[in-house]
């Protein structure tokens, strides 16, 4: 009897156990399925967003693509690998052929038949001037170029440059009918000097030299007002600026030693900087202003020429001792046949001018009466790698140099 109330007692426990196991059991089952219906809005809500944001990329990647497609300038996104990834369609007007997969190094030999005036210009087979912009990507290492014509501006340009020069042609005249009319009075007495019956063969050939120099001194007015008229089309070469400063030296030395003057030279530019344009009217400009110092100093001339650069320019400065511009005419001294001295043309410094003019720079003059001149070309430079650029910029050039005397 006592064994059947305790397997009685104990068996309404185990019911009891068990009662209060499935109630925790519901509960915890009900927690699991709230939290299951938590996770699954949750799960919802990001997909729902997720699928918005690529939505939104997907739209914001449509537009850029129309937008790039539609821009009036060429697009051209190139790979490390030097192969067009992707190029608008205005890119490929402008160069005229289909680009994407095409190597671009390739693409520009084709395209083009000499040097480009400028490391951010190229001219075209067919004529075309285009700008060239590059950003380098380092993330995904590619490069974006952006393209632009230039053709109708740079036309547009050399038609006024043309029309201020003709616009100064009255104003020339004037200046040349001037300046002629000395060493022609000067060439008409030598020719009366010559009819004279008793004139020796000494003095025929003295007085003829004095004649033949009017002359002459007459062409060289008549030629440099043309030169300056027509202005003409510079032979557009990339040089090195390192090759420039020694045929300089090469060109200034014996200038300079015929008044036993001292030349001073000094170079401090990056190894690869280079320029685009005409070597020759360069070296032609640089050594007209030390004709002009060597002219103004008669004697112990001494002659500085420094050739630096700052950012993306280069830097041709040219310093005397002489007797120096005084500051009233230094607006001036450019100008056409605009003279100080007897014998000058007016026309060097106005050549000087506007060859600089040509190549996209600009040149200054820094003088104090008694103190000498200070004549600065600046012009843009060229690099051959990125690691010209970069050495540059880093404020880390080549310096060179020496002073040497007659």
């Amino acid at each position: 009897m006592l064994e059947a109330k305790s397997d009685k007692k104990q068996l309404e426990q185990a019911f009891e156990a068990f009662n209060r196991m499935s109630a925790e059991l519901d509960a915890s089952y009900q927690v699991l399925q709230d939290r299951i219906g938590r996770l699954t809005d949750e799960l919802v809500e990001a997909r729902s967003q997720r699928i918005k944001e690529l939505a939104e990329k997907e739209r914001l990647a449509n537009r850029l693509a129309l937008l790039m497609n539609e821009l009036p300038g060429g697009v051209v996104v190139i790979g490390g690998d030097g192969v067009i990834r992707e190029a608008n369609h205005a890119a490929s007007t402008l160069l005229g052929c289909s680009l994407v997969s095409k190597n671009w190094q390739a693409v520009l030999a084709e395209l083009i038949d000499q040097e480009p005036p400028s490391a951010s210009e190229l001219v075209l087979k067919n004529g075309r001037r285009l700008s060239l912009n590059r950003q380098h990507l380092r993330d995904v290492d590619e490069e974006v170029v952006l393209l632009t014509d230039l053709t109708q501006a740079h036309a547009l340009q050399e038609a006024v440059n043309r029309e201020q020069r003709l616009a100064a042609l009255g104003e020339m005249a004037a200046r040349l009918a001037h300046q002629i009319r000395t060493p022609l009075s000067s060439a008409l007495l030598f020719a009366g000097h010559l009819g004279h019956a008793g004139v020796s063969a000494e003095q025929r050939e003295r007085v003829t030299k004095k004649m033949i120099g009017s002359l002459r001194h007459m062409e060289s007015l008549v030629d440099g007002m043309l030169n300056f008229v027509r202005g003409g089309r510079m032979v557009s070469k990339m040089f090195s600026v390192q090759s420039l400063g020694l045929d300089l030296v090469q060109a200034i030395e014996p200038i300079v030693a015929e008044v036993a003057g001292e030349l001073r030279y000094q170079e401090a530019v990056p190894t690869g900087a280079r320029l685009a344009g005409d070597r020759e009217a360069i070296l032609s400009a640089v050594l007209n202003l030390v004709d002009n110092a060597k002219t103004m100093v008669a004697e112990h001339l001494i002659l500085s020429l420094n050739l630096t650069a700052a950012k993306d320019k280069l830097l041709i400065t040219v310093t005397d001792n002489g007797p120096g511009i005084p500051e009233a005419i230094q607006d001036r001294v450019f100008d056409p046949f605009y003279t100080t001295r007897d014998k000058g043309t007016g026309i060097g410094l106005a050549v000087v001018a506007m060859t600089v003019r040509d190549h996209g720079g600009q040149i200054k003059l820094a003088s104090v009466e008694g103190e000498g001149c200070c004549f600065v070309i600046e012009l843009p430079l060229a690099f051959d790698t990125q690691d010209s650029v970069d050495l540059l910029e880093s404020g880390e050039p080549v310096v060179a140099g020496f002073s040497q005397a007659s």
